[in-house]
């Protein structure tokens, strides 16, 4: 069973009670995840994570609150990238023409063998060596 891997984006608009429609799309897309048990992230959606919730969202949430949404999250398919992971996502940047960042998400998805990345910020339906991006906003 292939898994669904979430950009720190999405899971934040599934907390942000002020992002209307997107709050709405990102729960029922969580919640699918969870049901069907194919949710992964990575470390760095977790860090991510409990930086935009307890600071960045118009209405931020405790610290033990964003604590326990991430260990919640913590129980899906998580990546714990190496030194590897970091230097296969530098060459990525330059292969791929995008930033470091969002190469080290590809990088973690493909270590998930996820096959969808979950993302608003990265380039909707292109495929990276096999994982396809896909933005649970985008209604055309």
């Amino acid at each position: 069973m292939s898994v669904e891997f979430c950009d720190t984006n999405v899971v934040v608009y599934a907390y942000d009670t002020t992002a209307g429609a997107k709050h709405l799309h990102a729960r029922q897309l969580l919640e699918r995840l969870w049901i069907d048990g194919v949710g992964a992230a990575s470390i760095q959606v977790l860090q991510e994570l409990f930086v935009t919730l307890t600071r960045k969202i118009p209405r931020p949430v405790d610290t033990t609150t964003a604590r326990g949404i991430v260990s919640d999250l913590a129980t899906w398919r998580i990546v714990r990238p190496t030194e590897v992971d970091v230097l296969a996502a530098i060459d990525a940047t330059v292969r791929w023409k995008i930033s470091f960042w969002d190469a080290m998400i590809l990088t973690a998805a493909q270590g998930t063998g996820a096959s969808v990345v979950w993302s608003e910020d990265l380039g909707a339906n292109q495929t990276f060596d096999g994982v396809t991006v896909r933005n649970p906003f985008d209604t055309t």
